[in-house]
Order: structure tokens, then C-alpha cells, then sequence
């Protein structure tokens, strides 16, 4: 049977990548910097950020699926001025192209690349780190696959908690479509095993929301008490900003019936 080693594995994307792979009798190896319960995968202990332990995690790989990332947007759940300026580079470029080297080494058959939907037009300085890192993998000479999505929906449960206390949000109008990590691991495994590559199709969540409107049905779901002010934005400034509406396939799980499941029983007005 093929082994396939997962980066990023324990991440929320991650974590329903290597549910999907065990679920379908993949051999599953998660490389991680600490070891984790779970008792059905094997873990190999390393740090992309360094390189420490990668060589003997690709020992046997067949396949890698490379999911690690590093947002400290995304860690916080919140923006802070800082990340206007810079972004750390040391997983997303200096790891991709170490790890990818020892792919390279090692005649991995299929290297699959987790990515962002709107990289090209993006401006922030994680979405110019994520795209750097990107074009590496599409200059390696390994068979690759690059598949992009959009952002997820328990990032923006994360950022929207972080601005719960104040009693008005200011809210661009500008549409996007979110999309669960549950629905991106089924297409992410989905590529990762049917003998294709390259740029693959890029995968959204099922229905287009302005980010008002997004912000709304979350107030709603948590049984908040604020007032959302639209704010008009140019197209411009929005795909700056990776508000785009992808075109590739669609997710099944709406962020309404996401939220439900969430927040479902835990109102309390405030």
C-alpha cells in the first residue's frame, strides 16, 4: 500500500485531509513538530520552518500533500498593522522549496500544493508569500498539482469573534464564497488520486455572500445585538483584499447551516 505524507496535518484543514485519507484506507503519515493522539496515522516529527526531520518523514512517500501554512492573521484571528507590512516566509517559501527539493530527491510521484483562490491580485503581504511559494511548486520538476481555495469558514467565525465587542461593524458589501475545510479535503483528496496534474480546479463554498451579509447571518447565529454598516468597496480593492468568487467547483455546506451547527443552542443576547 502507498504512503502518503501530509504537512499541515494538524490543522483544521489538515485534520479533515487525513480523516478523508484514512477514511478511504490510505496509509497516512503526518508530519507534525509534536506527536498527536490519534493512533491511526504515523507521525513523523520535524519542522518545516527548518527542515528538521523532513528528509526521514519522506522515507517510503509515494505521495505528499502539502498543507502547512503560516498566517499569523489567521493564528490571532484578527489583523493587526503589522501585516500590512510583512508576513514570515519561513514555512510557506523557505519549506515549500526544502521540501520540494527532497521530493525531488526522492522521485515523490505526486506533490499536491494547498493554496488561496485570488493569489494574483491579492496585496497582502501573506497572500505575496503564499503566491511566492506557489510559483515554486509550479517551477519544480516533480508532477505537481496546485489547488486553490477560498477562505474558510471557521478563519472568519475567528475573525468575526474578534470584533464581537464592538457595537458596530463596519462591513464591506463586496461578495465572496467562503468554503468549509470538510468540502475542500474531499476535493483536495479527490485530486490528490486521479492521476492528473498541474493547475487544478479551484474550489469555493456553494453560495455568493457580501461580506455584510456574511457578518449578518453570524450577529444572527450567536444571538449578538450590533449594527452592520455597509461599506461600498471597488472591485479593485476588494481582490486586493482576496474577495473574489471563485470559478472552479462548488462545496456543499452553506455558511448559514455551518453557523447552526457552531453556535446551535449557545444564544445569549448580548
Amino acid at each position: 500500500m502507498t504512503l502518503t505524507l501530509v504537512t499541515g496535518g494538524t490543522g483544521h484543514l489538515g485534520r479533515d485531509i487525513v480523516d478523508r485519507l484514512v477514511r478511504d484506507g490510505h496509509r497516512v503519515r503526518l508530519f507534525a513538530r509534536a506527536r498527536g493522539t490519534r493512533p491511526d496515522v504515523e507521525w513523523a516529527i520535524g519542522d518545516l520552518a527548518t527542515g528538521a526531520g523532513l528528509f526521514d518523514a519522506l522515507n517510503d512517500v509515494d505521495t505528499v500533500i502539502n498543507a502547512a501554512t503560516h498566517s499569523p492573521i489567521a493564528r490571532r484571528g484578527g489583523v493587526r498593522p503589522v501585516d500590512f507590512f510583512k508576513s514570515p516566509s519561513a514555512v510557506d517559501v523557505d519549506g515549500t522549496e526544502r521540501l520540494l527539493s527532497l521530493c525531488e530527491q526522492q522521485s515523490i510521484r505526486h506533490f499536491l500544493h494547498v493554496s488561496i483562490v485570488g493569489l494574483d491580485d491579492a496585496t497582502l503581504p501573506y497572500a505575496r508569500v503564499k503566491l511566492a511559494g506557489e510559483k515554486l511548486v509550479r517551477a519544480s520538476s516533480l508532477p505537481w498539482s496546485v489547488v486553490r481555495a477560498m477562505p474558510f469558514y471557521y478563519l472568519l467565525d475567528k475573525m468575526l469573534a474578534g470584533l464581537a465587542w464592538l457595537p458596530l461593524w463596519p462591513m464591506p458589501t463586496t461578495s465572496f464564497n467562503p468554503v468549509d475545510t470538510s468540502d475542500v479535503a474531499d476535493h483536495v483528496v479527490a485530486c490528490a488520486f486521479d492521476g492528473m496534474s498541474g493547475e487544478r480546479t479551484e474550489i469555493g463554498g456553494p453560495e455568493d455572500l457580501g461580506v455584510a451579509a456574511l457578518a449578518g447571518q453570524y450577529r444572527d447565529a450567536r444571538g449578538l445585538h450590533r449594527k452592520i454598516l455597509p461599506i461600498p468597496m471597488s472591485e479593485a480593492k476588494a481582490r486586493g483584499m482576496g474577495f473574489v468568487v471563485s470559478r472552479g467547483v462548488r462545496g456543499r455546506l452553506a455558511w448559514a447551516e455551518w453557523l447552526q451547527r457552531r453556535y446551535s443552542g449557545t444564544h445569549h443576547a448580548a
